[in-house]
């Protein structure tokens, strides 16, 4: 049974592929960096952090980290056995490939909305807007007493 899902989630995930929008592969998204960093290896996917049934970092190598976002909330994600990646190629692209959550009783697809690499502070900031780690604080600044910085009223 298993199996005739997972043959059904890949038949359809080609299916979409073929039937995605024409886009120009050069052209940057709004906000974001070009397309062609849109992408992950399969192969260098090492690890994962779930933000919230929406969001995840996805760790590539080492150092690489990227910001996951799925087209629709995956209830169910921070209690799954384990996310695989559906893709028609070694490479694991927004907009054309899924993720798949594997839970107790089922697996379901998941579209890849988009994927953006993330500089070490984005990636910080991400882990505190969903509540993962504590802002950090710098202590304020004391002003400085400056000499010689006197004012002279004038008449």
């Amino acid at each position: 049974m298993l199996y005739k899902h997972i043959f059904i989630v890949l038949s359809l995930s080609v299916l979409f592929a073929c039937a995605g929008q024409k886009t120009d592969p050069d052209a940057p998204l709004a906000g974001s960096e070009p397309r062609s960093s849109d992408c992950i290896s399969k192969s260098s996917i090492r690890d994962y952090k779930i933000l919230d049934d929406e969001n995840l970092i996805i760790s590539e190598g080492a150092s690489r980290r990227y910001h996951m976002v799925l087209s629709r909330k995956a209830f169910g994600l921070r209690a799954s056995r384990g996310i695989g990646f559906l893709s028609a190629t070694s490479q694991v692209c927004a907009g054309f490939d899924s993720l798949i959550v594997d839970d107790t009783f089922r697996a379901e697809a998941f579209r890849i909305k988009s994927i953006r690499r993330l500089t070490p502070e984005q990636e910080e900031d991400l882990l505190v807007r969903f509540g993962l780690r504590e802002p950090e604080f710098e202590q304020p600044r004391q002003p400085q007493e400056v000499e010689g910085a006197e004012v002279e009223e004038l008449d």
